[in-house]
């Protein structure tokens, strides 16, 4: 007669008695989002033949816009994706419309946007003043602004990333980058 070896029937009185335990139910994980590493801050100045200068990150690199108009740098952000373009204008009697149609660009958002809070900027000692739009949501561009010296001047600034607007992936680049354009708006001035 046959036997069963004798370490055999350990295992199977311990798979019988593991058969009785009911399952936990299984819990669908959220989606996971990579690690980013973000760099040290530091930051160096700006300054061309354009009527302003700022300070911007040493991480960031500034590059002509790709439709070569003069004085719209691009601040590109390459290992966060994301890019900030500045647009300039002078102002000859028409602030106003210019001041609606930057208006009128950041609220284009609102499709997609959940809030756009605005935020009064105002350094009488430099003249510059302006208005900050933090954009929340799956907006495409989450951070926008524009300074003048009420006179002369115009620049606006829209942050945009190199990918699909998540505003759950991109809230911590978001929030990194938000630091760098109020750095870039607390040193802004005008060269003239």
């Amino acid at each position: 007669m046959n036997r069963p070896p004798v370490l055999l029937l350990p295992f199977l009185l311990s798979l019988f008695l593991l058969s009785c335990i009911e399952p936990e139910a299984t819990i669908p994980r959220p989606r996971g989002y990579f690690r980013i590493d973000f760099p040290a801050k530091a930051y160096q100045r700006y300054s061309s033949n354009c009527p302003f200068a700022f300070d911007y990150p040493k991480y960031a690199e500034v590059k002509p816009s790709r439709n070569n108009q003069p004085c719209w740098p691009n601040i590109d952000f390459l290992k966060l994706r994301a890019r900030l373009h500045l647009s300039y204008r002078p102002v000859e009697g028409n602030l106003p419309e210019i001041l609606e149609d930057s208006r009128t660009l950041t609220y284009k958002h609102t499709v997609r946007a959940n809030d756009i809070r605005e935020k009064l900027y105002s350094n009488p000692e430099s003249r510059v003043y302006g208005t900050l739009y933090e954009v929340s949501g799956n907006a495409a561009s989450a951070i926008q602004f524009h300074l003048t010296d009420s006179s002369r001047h115009f620049i606006r600034g829209s942050l945009y990333f190199d990918a699909a607007p998540n505003a759950d992936s991109l809230a911590p680049v978001v929030e990194f980058l938000r630091s760098d354009i109020n750095r870039l708006i607390e040193s802004f001035s005008w060269q003239n």
